[in-house]
């Protein structure tokens, strides 16, 4: 419940964030745009965000029969979980990782990595996509698309508003100063605001996928094995060339990913895995 309210105020805030941004660069007129331009963002991301990441990372589609072992998995977790089938795609890529995607359970879709089912035991490999389902269920695709595509917004709008100045609400220039302070400053508070966003619903979903597997440990162990080899050991390509699309994943997949704190998308895996091994018991 914490972890809810938690991104419940997060969500606000950044939201909150783009009507000030949007204010500083036009004033009331200047607000109203911003929530237009982002209100018609969201829309774009809900509909079409979960096509652009899978093309992004060349997922392949499996079934059946071309992954049967994998697809029967995440059926019965789905299963388990009361929710509809997902679409089951795998990714050539040698780093060990998973993501979920779409914009509700109806239209979800799961991904794993070949270096992922080649690293972890069945057990471990089934803790990871019920940690994905776990998403699923609470709707973290939709929450974790708004709250990138508001801060990409932040960042686009502060840039205008330092090439071609502000306006106060009063319909006149705004303090040059103030200007690059917000533009400056914008940015880097919705990318904290989002990484927060982001900790929170994984917490969330460690919680949710040890209630699905009903296995806490078996996710412990899988975190602790990919934590050995995410976080640029083996890079991935479509992560480094898409670094938005890094919150999704079970870890950190990005070279730069030993940033601790405020500035990670990721909750610490020490944390993650202490928690777990408390469900456990």
């Amino acid at each position: 419940m914490f972890n809810w309210v938690k991104t419940a105020m997060l969500m606000a805030a950044i939201m909150a964030l783009f009507g000030i941004v949007g204010g500083m660069l036009g004033g009331q007129q200047g607000m109203l745009m911003a929530l237009v331009f982002g209100g018609a963002m969201n829309v774009f991301s809900y509909w079409f965000s979960d096509k652009m990441v899978l093309k992004m990372y060349n997922a392949q589609e499996v079934d059946e029969t071309s992954a049967p072992q994998f697809y029967n998995m995440v059926r019965e977790l789905a299963q388990r979980a009361n929710l509809p089938m997902p679409r089951v795609y795998i990714i050539d890529e040698h780093q060990p990782n998973a993501f979920a995607t779409g914009r509700n359970p109806e239209h979800a879709a799961v991904a794993a990595t070949t270096g992922i089912l080649q690293l972890l035991s069945a057990r471990e490999l089934r803790g990871v996509m019920a940690h994905e389902l776990a998403h699923v269920a609470h709707r973290d695709i939709l929450i974790s698309t708004i709250s990138a595509t508001m801060a990409g917004a932040i960042s686009a709008l502060a840039n205008f508003a330092m090439f071609f100045g502000g306006r106060g609400s009063d319909g006149r220039p705004a303090n040059p100063l103030a200007t690059i302070a917000v533009a400056l400053l914008a940015p880097l508070a919705a990318s904290l605001i989002q990484m927060a966003i982001s900790r929170a619903r994984e917490y969330e979903a460690d919680r949710g996928g040890a209630e699905i597997s009903g296995d806490p440990d078996a996710l412990a162990d899988a975190l602790g094995k990919i934590q050995m080899y995410a976080e640029g050991r083996i890079p991935m390509g479509p992560a480094e060339a898409h670094p938005e699309t890094a919150q999704m994943m079970i870890l950190n997949p990005l070279s730069a990913g030993g940033i601790k704190g405020l500035f990670s998308t990721h909750p610490p895996t020490e944390e993650r895995i202490a928690r777990l091994r408390a469900l456990a018991r």
